[in-house]
């Protein structure tokens, strides 16, 4: 009875009750036997309930008579979505007419009130038995194996050997095809992996939107003997296509292939797909060599916590770098940049933080603080300052309008406000960029784009951006002095931004050589550790 017990405790329930007394009492009893649970007031409530959160529910226990919308109702719209779902009912009615109806709505079990927990448990149970835990365990588009059942699967092995594969842009494909389309390149794939791999050896499954796992059976098979048998998957993927609508698709994927103990092995799969896509491999092996994930993921942790912590006690500050005027080699402005002061002073460089701060969804606030120190120094010292934003910060809605409440709670000193996008981020979404640009403009700021040179750099996209200024990436600055093909890089986007009205700002000035070839350029101005550091308020000096 108690492993009976423990499968309750792996499944989403939905309970729709309108009395309170019994909806409070219950739900209470359910929260123990259930790793999660919704509850309704209504059938029209839980209705509600289930079309948002459909793909987590895996049972559900309504009652009959409730207003809005009746439990057979919401029964009959829900197994309209989805026939499968496991639905009991209960009612302290219990004359044939809900019966036959329950019945003829295909509901799966009937309980009366008073419930009866022991009872209800052992009917939950019988209901699960019946549809074999068929959507808690099961990929309805493809039948394969889904995520849950790999939980389940390598939960208790002492070792697994896996490989992960992944569709080389899935999305493309969906967009090009169409959903439907998409949807039956993905069952056929399902099928040519069931077909290569043989159920005698091996266990296939669905844990992603275009991820599959093969897992070994043979606990005893190394990475490498799985590689070869991926190896040929791939050539016979790439002799028969996969072939929709009497059409063949060329399908390109990656395999990242693993071997750990317990779930380490889909966890090293995962990171080493990701290093296979960006190196352009078709398969890797996970070493440790590569990598050390745990010591990586409890650093992550660490820094998280720290992060967070830091914007509540102010450890994030705006550091300030003078910008000089290369004809005058007077400082023309500041740059603002972003440092972690550790509670003893020490500074932690961006390089260290932002990767983490980006993936933890930190950069919000960041920003936030950012903008507070720069218009701060701009107001109590009189100074240009240039603030660093991302189309990321762009695309996020409460940032947008942060920036602009600002902008206009300060209209008074933002023509001393210079933003720089940094073009090194991929810009999605360039009618939304260029909306951006139009609006902080209207109070007088000037915009330009950093780190041009890196990334993903293009002459029209200064055009079709219409800004201020570009700011040459520090690549293509740091060895400009002995490095003639980075002379040439710079000299013609020098030579661009001239004729186009632009502003050229050099970073990376490290040296005397560096300055003397950026002036011969004609650069306009110039930033790096030849002229100062980034500084903290008290050192940037004052114009007021």
């Amino acid at each position: 009875m108690e492993q009976n017990i423990q499968r309750l405790k792996e499944i989403t329930i939905l309970y729709c009750e309108d009395e309170k007394s019994l909806r409070d009492l219950t739900s209470n009893l359910l929260t123990s036997f259930s790793k999660q649970l919704f509850v309704a007031q209504d059938g029209q409530e839980g209705l509600d309930l289930f079309i948002e959160y459909q793909n987590e529910i895996d049972l559900i226990i309504t009652d009959v008579n409730m207003p809005h919308m009746s439990g057979l109702a919401m029964a009959e719209k829900i197994k309209e979505i989805n026939p499968d779902i496991p639905i009991i009912v209960a009612t302290a009615f219990s004359n044939s007419e809900y019966l036959l109806e329950a019945i003829n709505l295909g509901i799966d079990k009937y309980v009366l009130k008073p419930i009866d927990m022991k009872k209800l448990i052992n009917i939950m149970l019988h209901s699960l038995t019946y549809h074999e835990l068929r959507d808690l365990y099961h990929d309805s588009l493809t039948r394969l194996l889904n995520r849950n059942a790999l939980v389940k699967e390598i939960k208790d092995t002492p070792q697994d050997t896996l490989a992960l594969i992944d569709i080389d842009k899935f999305s493309v494909l969906n967009d090009l095809y169409g959903e439907n389309n998409g949807n039956q390149i993905l069952i056929e794939l399902a099928n040519k992996l069931k077909i290569h791999f043989a159920d005698q050896k091996y266990k296939i499954f669905r844990v992603g939107s275009d991820q599959f796992i093969v897992l070994s059976k043979d606990i005893n098979e190394s990475s490498n003997e799985l590689k070869i048998v991926c190896e040929k998957f791939i050539t016979n993927l790439n002799v028969q296509p996969i072939l929709v609508n009497e059409n063949f698709i060329d399908l390109n994927i990656t395999i990242g292939i693993a071997t750990g103990e317990r779930n380490r092995a889909y966890e090293f799969a995962q990171r080493i797909l990701g290093y296979a896509r960006r190196s352009f491999v078709e398969i890797m092996i996970y070493n440790d060599e590569l990598f050390n994930t745990r010591q990586d993921f409890e650093a992550n942790i660490k820094w998280i916590k720290r992060l967070k912590d830091g914007v509540i006690n102010k450890n994030f500050k705006a550091y300030f770098q003078p910008i000089i005027n290369l004809k005058t080699d007077e400082i023309y402005k500041y740059e603002s940049l972003v440092r972690y002061e550790e509670d003893d002073g020490t500074l932690i460089a961006p390089a260290v933080f932002l990767p983490i701060a980006k993936k933890a969804k930190l950069f919000p606030s960041i920003i936030r603080i950012m903008m507070e120190d720069v218009i701060k120094v701009i107001r109590e010292k009189n100074v240009r300052v240039a603030l660093n934003v991302s189309f990321d910060d762009i695309n996020h809605k409460d940032t947008y309008d942060y920036i602009m409440l600002t902008l206009l709670t300060n209209t008074d000193i933002t023509h001393l406000l210079d933003f720089e996008i940094l073009e090194s981020e991929e810009i999605q979404d360039f009618d939304l960029v260029a909306q951006f640009i139009n609006e902080v403009r209207v109070y007088g700021c000037t915009i330009g784009v950093d780190d041009f040179g890196a990334g993903y750099s293009n002459f029209n996209m200064l055009e079709a951006l219409n800004v201020d200024f570009v700011k040459i990436d520090g690549s293509l600055i740091n060895s400009i002095d002995v490095n003639k093909t980075q002379e040439i890089i710079v000299e013609t986007i020098e030579g661009f931004a001239k004729k186009t009205g632009l502003k050229t700002v050099a970073e990376f000035i490290s040296n005397q050589e560096i300055y003397e070839k950026t002036k011969e350029l004609n650069i306009d101005y110039g930033q790096g550790y030849y002229f100062d550091q980034a500084l903290p308020y008290d050192k940037v000096i004052s114009q007021a």
